[in-house]
């Protein structure tokens, strides 16, 4: 388990990560969203120990993270910025990795190789930006490691290629219980694989829930009401949002299933149907309590 506590960064006069208290769970996927400049690298590089921070602490299982060599073997770091050695080959970082990671695995580094399409002899430097970040992604993949840090390792890669990169993430949840850490400033890439999410602005987090604990809560109905009735005649309800569109309501509310259903059918709805919210969506209306809109906060 990796823990946070009051971490904290400057840069001069600028706070990058604000008194931050943070806990990931070992086998869950946690999600970072937040826009450029918001923290999440520096967040990231804190926990990976690159950066010391100004205060408070990173530990993982109680040990703390900064300089502890054996603590560093458990993670792998996908940084924003690839970062291979100079006129180095896929063949050569593997090697300089075996050599840091015991269990980086050389069978499965050649299969994933070849089965994206790239040749582990050719110089790293004429590869494109989403190729670099592929063979990063197959590097901390084949480490081993029980975490992967990654720093919107999604971005540059094409749609298919982002799915099968998922797919492996989830595999390797599966199998080893590996634990990923995903920063980026995009809700909709996380939609599909996050089980925890926070919301990180200006340097602190605005908002940490599990997806689940938010699904269970919040509900999208969509119905139409008999002649003469609004959504305000909808008694028992927690009602967060509404839309019309001629018939046609969209509702947003809060409160279990039970008593959602309960409440609309006591309406008589000539039609009423709940269906799942996006990720967005329960963003949007969990940030709108705490008086944000995320809108402006994530693309």
């Amino acid at each position: 388990m990796i823990e946070a506590r009051n971490l904290t960064k400057r840069f001069g006069d600028i706070v990058a990560v604000d008194h931050i208290d943070a806990t990931i769970r070992d086998g869950s996927v946690f999600g970072l969203i937040g826009t450029n400049g918001a923290g999440k690298s520096t967040f990231l590089r804190m926990m990976s120990g690159v950066l010391r921070p100004d205060e408070g602490s990173v530990t993982i299982d109680g040990k703390e993270v900064y300089e502890d060599i054996q603590v560093k073997r458990r993670f792998f770091y996908i940084s924003d910025d690839q970062y291979f050695f100079s006129n180095s080959t896929p063949e050569e970082m593997m090697n300089f990795y075996r050599a840091v990671y015991p269990k980086f695995n050389r069978e499965r580094f050649i299969h994933l190789m070849e089965s994206f399409g790239l040749d582990r002899r050719r110089k790293i430097n004429t590869f494109s930006k989403g190729m670099k970040k592929q063979v990063s992604v197959i590097c901390g993949i084949c480490a081993g490691t029980d975490y992967l840090f990654c720093d919107e390792t999604f971005d540059g890669l094409d749609p298919v290629m982002r799915q099968t990169v998922k797919s492996i993430f989830v595999g390797d949840m599966q199998e080893r219980n590996m634990t990923p850490i995903i920063a980026s400033h995009n809700l909709r890439e996380l939609e599909d694989i996050c089980d925890h999410v926070g919301l990180l602005h200006k340097g602190g987090i605005l908002l940490s829930k599990d997806l689940d604990d938010m699904k269970l809560n919040l509900h999208k109905i969509q119905c139409v009401l008999p002649p003469g009735k609004k959504a305000e005649d909808i008694h028992g309800l927690e009602i967060i949002n509404t839309e019309a569109r001629g018939s046609l309501l969209t509702l947003t509310v809060r409160g279990s299933r039970d008593e959602v259903e309960m409440a609309i059918h006591s309406c008589e709805p000539i039609f009423a149907e709940i269906i799942p919210l996006s990720l967005e969506e329960i963003f949007i209306s969990e940030t709108e309590v705490a008086g944000y809109d995320i809108k402006k906060l994530v693309l």
